[in-house]
């Protein structure tokens, strides 16, 4: 690769680079560092709470237990309000769950509505489910809808 090819790749990464948090229920932790790294590797800064290092390798009861701990205890929503500030973007990880298509639970629709009023893009994994808690609220951010197709990300 010759020099003015090397600074058009690099030029191009930089205007397409964006800072982006990845949200979704806890349960998707190994999901939710899987599209971490590929993020990273596609040239964004992606990130996920802290929060998560303790859920790597338990089972979803375990996680579950420890979710409630740290919302309890280690006060996780605001820890991840303040890791959201600076963000340019938050990637919703809405996989099924509990058999439910698409699943949004109430902590990720909260962050939701956080990058929502800090004025971040808002990408969805998969199409928004239909929960009649969250659609309507989901529906009025005006998310991008990926399909998992990271190249839509920009």
């Amino acid at each position: 690769m010759g020099v003015v090819e090397l600074k058009l790749k690099l030029k191009l990464k930089i205007v397409n680079y964006m800072k982006i948090g990845i949200i979704g229920s806890m349960q998707f932790t190994g999901k939710m560092l899987e599209v971490r790294d590929k993020l990273k590797e596609l040239g964004h800064d992606a990130f996920i709470t802290d929060l998560h290092k303790a859920m790597i390798g338990k089972d979803e009861k375990e996680i579950e237990k420890i979710k409630l701990y740290q919302k309890y205890n280690k006060d996780a929503i605001r820890e991840f309000w303040k890791a959201m500030q600076g963000a340019d973007a938050v990637l919703v990880l809405n996989l099924d769950k509990n058999g439910i298509k698409n699943y949004v639970g109430g902590n990720t629709l909260m962050e939701i509505g956080f990058a929502h009023v800090l004025n971040q893009k808002i990408f969805m994994w998969n199409p928004i489910p239909d929960m009649s808690y969250c659609e309507t609220e989901i529906k009025a951010v005006n998310p991008i809808i990926i399909n998992g197709n990271f190249s839509l990300i920009k």
